[in-house]
This record gives C-alpha cells, structure tokens and sequence, in this order.
C-alpha cells in the first residue's frame, strides 16, 4: 500500500516556476511507476507526466513537453515534478499518483494509487 501526499503548490505569474513535491509512505514506493495528473475545473484528468520506477524512462503529455519535468528520489520516497514557464492554461489541481500495471500510463484508470492534489494558479 501506498499513501502518496503532495504539497509546493501556490499561485506564480505567468512564465515563473513551481516546484511540486509528492511524499510516499511504504517501503514499497520504489517499484512503482510515478504519474502527475492535473484537472481544472469543469475539465476531465489530464495526464503530465510520468517516470518509471528507476527514474530512467520518462513521458510527458503533450500541452507540458520542453517545460516540466519529472524526476524521483527513491532513497527518500519522493518524487517531483518541476514546472518552468507557466501559462494561465497550467492552472489546476495536480495529482501525484502510483502505478503497478506499467502499461498505458497516460490513463488515469492504470494508477492505484492517488494523492489528494495540490492547487496550482498560474496569473496571466
């Protein structure tokens, strides 16, 4: 079981940057497949991003390609996602979440695992 909590969200102006942080509980952190997520009001999940269990393999969705990034720290159960020239558009409610199926990991239904999101406002 994995309980996963994410915080560093806050309001930035557009073209500043944000850094998201997603803590894992459980020693079992390490084997899973690590997604972001994000959903604005009145919008359905949008996959961000997501970074295999050795930190190797990564995916981006298309909208954030060039401008975050995702990384982890398996030592401290802990994973990340760094956001650089922000948009108004970039504005939502980001989810950390884990996965052990390893496939199709830009669909939300493959991950187990959820955070209970963090705000992020991008002012224009």
């Amino acid at each position: 079981q994995v309980q996963l909590v994410e915080s560093g969200g806050g309001l930035v102006q557009a073209g500043g940057s944000l850094r998201l942080s997603c803590a894992a509980s459980g020693r079992t952190f390490s084997t899973y497949t690590m997604g972001w997520f994000r959903q604005a009001p009145g919008k359905g999940r949008e996959f961000i991003a997501t970074i295999d269990w050795s930190g190797v393999s990564t995916l981006y969705g298309d909208s954030v390609k060039g401008r975050f990034t995702i990384s982890r720290d398996n030592s401290k159960n802990m994973g990340y996602l760094q956001m650089s020239s922000l948009k108004a558009e970039d504005t939502a409610v980001y989810y950390c979440a884990a996965s052990s199926v390893g496939r199709e990991l830009r669909m939300s239904y493959n991950y187990e695992h959820w955070g209970q999101g963090t705000q992020v406002t991008v002012s224009s």
